[in-house]
């Protein structure tokens, strides 16, 4: 599991000046920590159905492997179709839809997040280690203006196995923010290769570590 901060700095610390910036910026205050072993016990699955109605044993395995490192995983209750529009790698219009058929681990940051970017090199390393035909970490940088700021934010840092994903006007993160998954940054989502929910966690993980790998395989169902 790396253990390198980009900030060098402590993790509260982090916290405070991710909080400051998210003011700044005009986005709401980040989650401070990740607590208790597991988020599943004894919860109530709901069905669903159409699209996603398969995809509730998905749910229940995932739930399983929420704790430890990836404790603040929620499972959908019930899991459902969801579709968010960004930048692709080339600069192109996509969108969840277009990631049919792999497992996804989508996650929205910012450069001005502390957290978040204590969080990008495991989630580099989670890519580089499982990424794949059937799973992909598609980190969606949500920074205002231009792409110098995050291009060199993941250029010092060695981010090398993620792919360039962008979405410069925010509204990737209001439309989750409308949908109750997300009040904060960083913002994590499992989505099947339905396109269908799983489950979502605000705040940071440690995602190369064998809780984060364990949660990954149990969505892959391998």
């Amino acid at each position: 599991m790396t253990s390198k901060r980009p900030l060098g700095l402590p993790f509260v610390r982090l916290i405070l000046i991710a909080g400051i910036a998210g003011i700044l910026a005009g986005a709401v205050a980040v989650y401070v920590t990740n607590t208790g072993s597991g988020n599943a016990a004894g919860a109530l699955f709901e069905a669903s159905s159409g699209t996603c109605e398969g995809s509730v044993e998905t749910v229940k395995a995932v739930s399983r492997f929420a704790k430890g490192e990836v404790a603040a995983m929620v499972p959908a209750q019930p899991p459902r179709p969801l579709e968010l529009n960004f930048k692709g790698p080339a600069g192109q219009n996509m969108t969840t839809a277009d990631l049919s058929g792999k497992t996804v681990l989508l996650n929205l940051w910012a450069t001005w997040c502390g957290p978040c970017r204590q969080e990008m090199p495991a989630l580099n390393a989670l890519q580089k280690e499982m990424g794949g035909p059937g799973f992909e970490v598609v980190a969606v940088n949500i920074d205002t203006g231009g792409d110098e700021k995050p291009k060199a934010f993941m250029a010092e840092y060695g981010i090398d196995g993620l792919g360039y994903y962008r979405d410069s006007s925010m509204g990737v993160f209001n439309k989750l923010k409308k949908e109750g998954l997300a009040f904060g940054l960083p913002v994590t989502l499992v989505i099947d290769g339905k396109g269908c929910l799983i489950s979502a966690m605000n705040g940071p993980a440690a995602w190369d570590s064998a809780d984060g790998k364990a949660l990954i395989m149990a969505a892959k169902g391998s």
